[in-house]
């Protein structure tokens, strides 16, 4: 008993490595270890490089204007100053031009094109609203003197607001919101029938609500009435069609054209678009094919800054309406703008001030005064201006 308590302790031996002790690890082993190490390498470098090639074709996809850009800064000296907040202003053009794939279905080639849709949307400094504001197509305005395509030159004259693309392209468009509105233009995009479509089909279609059936041969749309989800061509003849819908006039068809934009935004907003890759990309791919913009919107990286504003805004603060508009004096078939309430929202915008919009009463509906729904609300001194419109939150089938 004594000599076992006597008895020198044993030294502690180190613990077993993988196959036996410390130090003593098989060669086979290490050989795993520097394998395994190479292939991470080679995983992340080759998720590195398909990134990239993504990268650089999506980037690539898009086209860039560079002729509006020169043809505005000839102009700058007459232009409206930028502002001094962080506010942004882009104007986005459906254009309604027959030439390139997909297009020449629509009708003849005249070797013209006329601005379909034209949407000047307001971003605020803080990015805490979207103000999307629609020009009517046959809006009376001054044009100005604008360079054509083949060189000569227009004269400045008064004429419906959509003749303004025919006659010298996004420059001259851009130049004639500036002149109707004194907001400076800082971004434009550029969207054809095609382009259209495609985007709508990245995002697996767009839900709307019909309360009666559409049968239109003009705009190849036939659908039934109630709760449904429109992808390519159907969504295309849903916005485009006017006498087939409604009333048949041009202020339902913009109306009509803000709600499926909310549903748009609502749909792209969601976490199942932006947050899934295998649903982003072809979001992105037909995104960047679909548009023509200037060079300060042309990357990949300026877009995704511009969706990711998008996104942070809440849908109930994404505002769609229409400018302040009846029947032109001369010609029932045109429009003029409603004074002063048209001059009082370009003075918001404009010094980046919020308005708020209602949704349309049922007299608005049944015409109004004028017969058309876009006069804004009587003003409250020192309230926040109210014009008739929608947000994105309100829903496909919102009154």
């Amino acid at each position: 008993m004594t000599a076992a308590k006597d008895a020198a302790p044993e030294e502690p031996t180190e613990p077993a490595g993988p196959t036996g002790p410390s130090g003593t690890a098989p060669r086979h082993w290490r050989r795993w270890l520097r394998w395994g190490c190479l292939g991470v390498s080679v995983v992340v470098l080759v998720a590195a490089a398909v990134g990239w090639w993504f990268y650089r074709k999506l980037d690539g996809n898009i086209t860039t204007d560079t002729t509006a850009a020169d043809e505005l800064q000839r102009y700058e000296k007459e232009r409206p100053t930028a502002g001094a907040t962080a506010a942004q202003n882009i104007l986005l053009i459906g254009s309604d031009t027959r030439t390139g794939e997909g297009n020449r279905k629509y009708g003849k080639d005249k070797g013209t094109q006329r601005s379909d849709t034209t949407i000047l949307l307001h971003l605020s400094a803080g990015r805490s609203s979207a103000t999307a504001v629609s020009l009517p197509r046959d809006l009376m305005v001054t044009i100005p003197s604008c360079r054509k395509p083949d060189g000569t030159r227009t004269r400045e004259q008064f004429a419906q607001f959509n003749w303004a693309f025919e006659f010298g392209g996004t420059a001259c468009t851009i130049r004639t919101v500036e002149k109707l509105t004194g907001i400076r233009v800082d971004h434009h995009m550029v969207i054809d029938f095609r382009g259209f479509k495609k985007m709508v089909d990245a995002v697996d279609g767009v839900e709307v609500c019909l309360k009666e059936p559409v049968d239109d041969r003009d705009a190849k749309l036939k659908l039934p009435a109630g709760r449904q989800t429109l992808r390519g061509e159907q969504a295309l003849g849903f916005v485009r069609a006017r006498k087939s819908i409604g009333d048949g006039s041009d202020t339902e068809r913009m109306d009509r054209q803000q709600q499926f934009l909310g549903a748009l935004v609502n749909k792209v907003q969601s976490d199942g678009v932006l947050l899934n890759p295998t649903k982003l990309y072809p979001v992105l791919d037909a995104a960047t094919k679909a548009i023509t913009t200037d060079p300060g919107l042309d990357s990949l990286r300026d877009l995704y800054d511009l969706a990711r504003t998008m996104r942070a805004i809440p849908t109930e603060k994404v505002q769609f309406l229409t400018v302040p508009r009846r029947p032109y004096t001369y010609d029932p078939n045109r429009d003029e703008l409603v004074q002063p309430a048209a001059s009082q929202l370009f003075a918001q915008l404009r010094q980046d001030k919020p308005v708020a919009v209602t949704p349309h009463t049922a007299e608005d509906k049944a015409g109004g005064t004028d017969g058309k729904p876009d006069d804004a609300d009587t003003p409250v001194p020192s309230a926040t201006p109210t014009f008739t419109g929608r947000n994105a939150a309100e829903g496909v089938c919102a009154p």
